[in-house]
């Protein structure tokens, strides 16, 4: 899920870019942890691939190497992501804060179902396809 959010920041950082070299540079540093709350995202998410897809077309790029750091808390608007599969998460984890972010406040009601009806939790545990539509 990061990763794929992570490519509509990237689109709006090139997107937003004048400068050739700046581009570029967008493509070394990627996105970090926090940068995502302060960029506008006013773009769709078929105009920020659009924008990666021209950029490399442009510059005869084949393959991108970049790396995110994002963190995806409640508050996150996503972009490009509809639908999650994921397992149930430990307490005060970000990937419970992504989870969080994803199903908003009924979260809770997940997890409380989960636990009383004895799911296993973690990574071997059971998972949940939670919908974001």
């Amino acid at each position: 899920m990061r990763t794929l959010e992570s490519l509509y920041w990237l689109g709006v950082k090139i997107n937003k870019s004048s400068d050739p070299s700046e581009r570029v540079g967008t493509l070394n540093n990627f996105i970090s942890q926090w940068e995502i709350y302060d960029l506008s995202g006013s773009i769709t998410a078929k105009e920020a691939l659009n924008s990666i897809i021209d950029f490399m077309e442009t510059n005869s790029i084949k393959i991108i190497h970049a790396s995110t750091q994002i963190i995806i808390v409640p508050g996150y608007k996503f972009r490009i992501v509809n639908n999650l599969i994921t397992n149930f998460h430990q307490p005060k984890s970000t990937l419970l804060l992504l989870v969080a972010a994803f199903v908003g406040s009924d979260w809770k009601k997940i997890y409380n179902y989960a636990l009383n009806n004895e799911f296993r939790f973690l990574s071997y545990g059971d998972s949940s396809f939670l919908s974001g539509l």
